[in-house]
């Protein structure tokens, strides 16, 4: 048991790290959630039967870890450390920019960020699967035990929910 947990933390730990950290805002919040996946992995990774890949069920460790933790906080928490591209849906890339570029696309973050805050539990959760751990839209609708067609409605929605709470963040000058 101790190799198969050791692969699948080399595999994926930072998936599930960052999974978690976008959720929660919180590093060492993270950390220990992290730890808790782990924990439960080991308590259950005999009764893994394979029929989704061990990232998707990760994921949905994690997922349920993260629901856990906001029950007892009484509270949303989310983080996204990446800048959305809304012309391409996709994240976007850093590679060749200039300085300029990359202090805009910081200050996009932020906003982003805060952004998040408007948007519903289970657009954050689609979002942060979706586009920071690049997940499909089937793997989403596996993790979450939704219809693909209501992944890609909460998607939509939390992308309109964050447009308008980034251009209203623009208006007031945050």
């Amino acid at each position: 048991m101790n190799s198969v947990l050791e692969e699948i933390y080399e595999r994926y730990h930072s998936d599930l790290f960052h999974f978690l950290m976008y959720m929660v805002k919180n590093r060492e919040q993270a950390e220990d959630l992290t730890q808790e996946v782990y924990i439960r992995v080991l308590k259950s990774y005999r009764h893994f039967e394979g029929k989704s890949t061990e990232k998707t069920w990760l994921i949905a460790i994690a997922k349920n870890v993260a629901i856990d933790f906001f029950r007892k906080e009484k509270g949303w928490k989310g983080k996204i450390q990446e800048a959305f591209d809304w012309d391409h849906d996709q994240i976007k890339d850093d590679i060749n920019k200039i300085p300029e570029e990359i202090a805009l696309q910081n200050e996009e973050i932020r906003m982003l960020y805060h952004s998040l805050d408007y948007c519903t539990l289970d657009q954050k959760m689609v979002i942060v699967m979706r586009y920071l751990n690049e997940m499909s839209i089937r793997e989403t609708a596996e993790v979450l035990k939704w219809s693909e067609s209501k992944v890609k409605t909460t998607q939509h929605r939390g992308i309109k929910t964050l447009q308008k709470a980034m251009n209203e963040i623009k208006k007031r000058g945050e």
